[in-house]
């Protein structure tokens, strides 16, 4: 009989850990999906921002480059 009852409250015990396990799994889960979201939407920031930066200097140079061209073009007719 303690056999059974010992038995019982061993087999109780593993499956009240077994489920705060688990619900600790999932607390970690969305914990790390919310940070791996995060880190992303930080990249894309940091990406989009850097393309427009390269973006305005290529634009830059290439209304000089045009500029130039123009030039050189009008003293090579006169």
């Amino acid at each position: 009989m303690k056999k059974i009852f010992l038995s019982l409250t061993i087999a109780s015990l593993l499956f009240s850990c077994k489920e705060e396990t688990n619900e600790k799994l999932k607390v970690a889960k969305k914990a790390l999906t919310s940070e791996v979201k995060e880190r992303i939407d930080s990249a894309q920031a940091k990406a989009k921002k850097e393309i427009d930066s390269v973006e305005v200097k290529l634009k830059s140079k290439l209304d000089t480059f045009v500029v130039k061209s123009a030039k050189k073009l009008k003293e090579s007719v006169h």
